[in-house]
């Protein structure tokens, strides 16, 4: 089984993807650090984010175990692998990867913003989480403060308007909900709820690939 959950940031697809990944047992693959490690891997060499050359090399050079996520995160990262992930090549030097990590024995669970478009077309099921972008910011502003960053709740909506602007209007697989994927709104929900409705989809799913197979 391949669980697609895609979404915008601080939609809450992350929290949604890890809940249903220890659920199933299922690994998981927040497919965002690949872009955050590339990103990384650029400023560390000294290089331009749009130095597309650097960027391809060091996408390239990626692999699963190069991720230490308390470098990764934050918001300086988080606008870095934005703009790495607007050039195309960078995007098709790690489909392969993350195809390999989706078609493990027994399947996996990829969270991103084009895994049921792009990446596993085939998935199911594909739940496309989203929320407004003023409760985006708001989380994202409390989950800064957690990390003692310091957030200012108007600059948050204002970066997180521009990522989704670049994320929606880039060349290269652009943000968007697959033709067959289910929008689950978690503006009014906690973690919990949103959980308790993507496993439903899950259900709804599994029902009917049962169905189609001859088993249901």
């Amino acid at each position: 089984m391949i669980i697609a959950i895609d979404g915008p940031a601080a939609s809450g697809k992350g929290t949604l993807a890890r809940n249903l990944a220890r659920h199933f047992g299922l690994p998981h693959l927040d497919t965002g650090l690949l872009y955050r490690a590339t990103a990384r891997a650029i400023i560390d060499a000294g290089r331009d984010l749009t130095d597309k050359d650097a960027a391809i090399s060091a996408a390239r050079g990626l692999a699963l175990t190069d991720f230490n996520e308390t470098l990764l995160r934050g918001r300086e990262m988080a606008e870095a692998a934005s703009i790495v992930a607007a050039i195309p090549e960078v995007r098709a030097a790690l489909v392969e990867l993350q195809r390999a990590f989706a078609h493990r024995p027994g399947g996996a669970v990829l969270d991103g913003r084009d895994i049921g478009s792009v990446i596993c077309p085939e998935a199911c099921p594909k739940i496309f989480v989203t929320a407004s972008a003023e409760a985006r910011a708001a989380r994202r502003a409390l989950e800064l403060k957690s990390q003692g960053e310091k957030a200012d709740y108007a600059a948050v909506l204002e970066e997180i308007l521009r990522r989704d602007a670049r994320d929606k209007n880039r060349a290269t697989a652009p943000l968007m909900a697959a033709k067959d994927a289910i929008v689950l709104d978690t503006t009014t929900l906690d973690a919990e709820a949103a959980f308790k409705a993507a496993l439903a989809i899950v259900s709804r799913c599994t029902s009917r690939a049962g169905v189609a197979s001859g088993h249901g």
